[in-house]
């Protein structure tokens, strides 16, 4: 691989035993290790990791053997069922097509981890490749474990004409390991996760991915066509994170210049990963090359909008609606429009599970109307998304 990547690309297979011996070796990563098994001393601790990394020359081995049964577990532990629905990839080859997913964003840490086992166990040869943003790589030890687990980084912060080199950069990376690597990419639809909810796919993101095409016309279709792009849904029942998301909403109500802390990061990775999420399905549309071309007449200026708003029809008819969205909408708008989608039951259920969750936000001014409301909207935005797509059909 070319080294121009190097900075920001996930390690080769040559780099994985020297990255493993780095992180056993690392203090901070011992702390956290010591914290799940603190009855074993560090000596056994490493003895057990080095024995169990035995075989592991790739990262993929590496998700197969490490991450995989930490992310079966958390399925188990702290959803009620993960589903996959391929369904828009029928006319694909399993075996020899790579994509790029691009998805709405629900968790920092298991969008694409769920996608990881949910692609292994329907047969796919491969994983994803995800772009996480180095904001989030704080300590030594976590950016070493996310490169052995297929990620590349993502640049934040950075001024106007360095965030243009850097994501030149990364789309040269991604349009590298889908066409070269034969890799599966996977990437948000934004920057950060929706805090209502109401998923929009950015123009921006498109643009990246466009950059780093070696296709000589010009035309943006042809940038993206070598990508493959699937709009891919991620739908949760319950979102672990959403009494954050409203607390958020309070604080910078009250203080425009309010910015989350990295621990603020931490507790929402946290969360995200322990935190009860219901039921979770991800559903596959088709990939965009089988309508790209009927944007091809549009003026360049409108057509990555055009395009944006055609990726966000295809994840909003993907959605898996439960009876809390229904619910909250029917709340929000003070009717029971929708009580056919949801029993005495459920209204209790989600009652107390909004109850639950936001006597978890201690702020010295808690407005809890407000916060309610914040919450109920989250699970109302993908139910108004899916009727205005399904009801303009």
């Amino acid at each position: 691989m070319s080294n121009e990547f190097d900075e920001i690309r996930p390690y080769e297979a040559g780099e994985m035993q020297q990255a493993f011996d780095e992180l056993i070796n690392d203090r901070q990563f011992s702390l956290v290790l010591k914290g799940f098994v603190p009855w074993l001393p560090k000596s056994v601790r490493n003895g057990l990791l080095k024995l169990a990394f035995i075989g592991v020359k790739t990262p993929l081995d590496f998700q197969q053997r490490f991450m995989k049964p930490v992310v079966k577990w958390i399925i188990r532990k702290h959803t009620d069922g993960c589903s996959f629905d391929d369904g828009g990839l029928e006319s694909c080859s399993k075996q020899n097509d790579r994509y790029t997913f691009v998805s709405n964003h629900r968790d920092i840490v298991l969008d694409s981890a769920f996608l990881d086992v949910m692609l292994v166990e329907a047969g796919y040869p491969t994983t994803v490749e995800i772009g996480i943003g180095d904001n989030l790589l704080i300590y030594p030890w976590i950016k070493r474990l996310v490169r052995m687990n297929k990620a590349f980084t993502v640049r934040r912060g950075l001024s106007l004409r360095e965030t243009m080199a850097a994501s030149q950069l990364m789309s040269r990376y991604i349009h590298h390991a889908v066409t070269e690597k034969k890799e599966n990419i996977w990437i948000a639809q934004r920057e950060g996760r929706a805090k209502d909810s109401s998923d929009h796919t950015q123009d921006a993101v498109l643009k990246m991915l466009a950059m780093g095409s070696s296709a000589t016309s010009g035309l943006p279709a042809d940038n993206l066509r070598d990508l493959n792009i699937v709009p891919l849904t991620i739908s949760y029942e319950y979102d672990p994170c959403d009494y954050l998301k409203a607390q958020e909403f309070q604080q910078k109500r009250d203080n425009p210049n309010f910015k989350k802390s990295r621990q603020d990061d931490l507790d929402n990775m946290k969360t995200g990963i322990f935190g009860y999420k219901g039921r979770v399905r991800y559903a596959c549309a088709a990939p965009i090359n089988t309508w790209i071309d009927e944007l091809a007449d549009l003026p360049k200026t409108e057509w990555f909008k055009a395009l944006a708003e055609r990726m966000d029809q295809e994840i909003y008819r993907g959605y898996t609606l439960y009876p809390c969205n229904y619910i909250a909408l029917d709340e929000l708008e003070g009717t029971k429009t929708h009580a056919s989608h949801y029993t005495q039951s459920d209204q209790e259920r989600f009652e107390e599970y909004l109850a639950g969750q936001l006597a978890k936000i201690q702020l010295p001014d808690k407005d809890e109307a407000f916060l309610r409301e914040r919450m109920l909207t989250m699970y109302a935005n993908p139910l108004r998304n899916y009727l205005k797509v399904t009801n303009d059909e």
